[in-house]
Formats: C-alpha cells, structure tokens, sequence
C-alpha cells in the first residue's frame, strides 16, 4: 500500500485552525489548505531536508488537528482496544500517531508537482460523514491515483479518520498488519517496537512517491 503517498496527499489540512475547519465542508478544507502547505514545503523545502525536526514539527502543526487519532488507532486495534486498558490505550496513541506524522513527512519531500484532480463531491446537510474523492495525476503518465479521505463531524468540526489509496484502507491494512503483531508478541509488544521504531527515526510501510520509477 502507498503509505509514502498517502501521507503526502493526507497533510493538506493547515493553517486554517480548527475553528475555519468548522465553516468548511470537507471537500473545501481539501482544496483550500492545498496550496498551504505545498507553498511551505516549496519555500522550505532545503531546510526542511538539512533539519527533519523542522519538517516534523511543521506536519504536526499543520496536520494533527485535523485528524481524530484516537479514533483511528481505536479502528486500528479493533477488538484488542476493547481489551486494552487506558494507558496502554495511550501509549499506542501517542506512538501511532507519531510514526503517521513522520511517514508523511517523508513523503512530503517526494512531492514532485503532480496535479491534483479533485472528484465530484456528494454531500447532504446535516450529514455526519462525507469521502472526498481525488485523484494524483503521475507525471509518467501512468494511471491516476484514486485517494479517498473519510471525514466525520466531531464537536470540532470535520475529522479525518481513514484514507484509502487506489481503494486500500490505511485503517484496514494497519489493522491486518497490527493484529499479527499483536498475536506474536502482546499489546506491549507492538508498542515497544512502534516507540523504538519512533526512536531509530522510521517510518511506516512505504511505497514510491507519485510519479517514482516512470520514465
């Protein structure tokens, strides 16, 4: 799966502030934050490759309001959070999160000016969920990109809570993926190994940035 892609399509929700996202619809927080964010990794783009910190601090500036992560390590752990008690509840929090922000990160610097396309958008008023469909255009010319980001409406506005690349499930897969560790070597298990991942500097699964490998 496209982790790399995903997190550089996923950080597109800046520097409006949660009370902005409030008066948008999810489909214009999408279009609006844009060029944000993409005007920052332009204008930084050297620094932020000499100094990873500032990277990483800017994406979680720009991108953690604008994502629910409780409630997608929550749909990540599925049964196993039922069973897990709060701290331990947390820690998988705190270190999930911390490994998405930078795997996105990394993947911001991949960022080659493919065009964004966006797709029709259905939404009805009062609705509490909504997708909103776009599609990366490689530079190659090879077949479009279909990424998808699932928002709810909290009590601060609009949340992401999934994306889904060329129809995987960020969620879904880290699901599978997580299960299996689990399985092998207990929910503390998996957290060690995801803070001292976060520890060594790594990131999640990748996959080629748009555009990698074509010719």
């Amino acid at each position: 799966m496209r982790k790399l892609l995903a997190g550089l399509f996923v950080v597109l929700w800046s520097a409006a502030g949660p009370a902005a996202a409030q008066e948008q619809t999810p489909d214009q927080l999408v279009r609006t934050q844009t060029d944000r964010i993409l005007e920052l990794i332009r204008a930084n783009r050297d620094e932020y490759k000499r100094d990873t910190r500032k990277l990483y601090a800017m994406v979680d500036k720009e991108v953690l309001p604008y994502f629910d992560f409780r409630a997608m390590s929550r749909s990540v752990l599925g049964r196993n959070w039922n069973n897990a008690s709060e701290e331990q509840r947390e820690r998988f929090v705190k270190e999930f999160r911390d490994l998405l922000v930078r795997t996105y990160a990394t993947a911001l610097l991949k960022y080659n000016n493919e065009e964004i396309r966006y797709l029709p958008f259905r939404h009805n008023p009062g609705d509490r969920t909504a997708v909103v469909r776009t599609e990366v255009v490689q530079s190659g010319g090879g077949p479009n990109i279909p990424i998808n980001y699932s928002f709810f409406r909290s009590k601060d506005g609009w949340k992401v809570y999934d994306v889904a690349i060329e129809n995987s499930s960020l969620v879904i897969t880290y699901r599978g993926t997580y299960a299996d560790r689990i399985r092998k070597q207990g929910l503390d298990g998996l957290i060690a190994s995801l803070a001292e991942a976060n520890r060594r500097g790594e990131v999640g699964e990748t996959a080629p940035a748009p555009g990698a490998g074509k010719k």
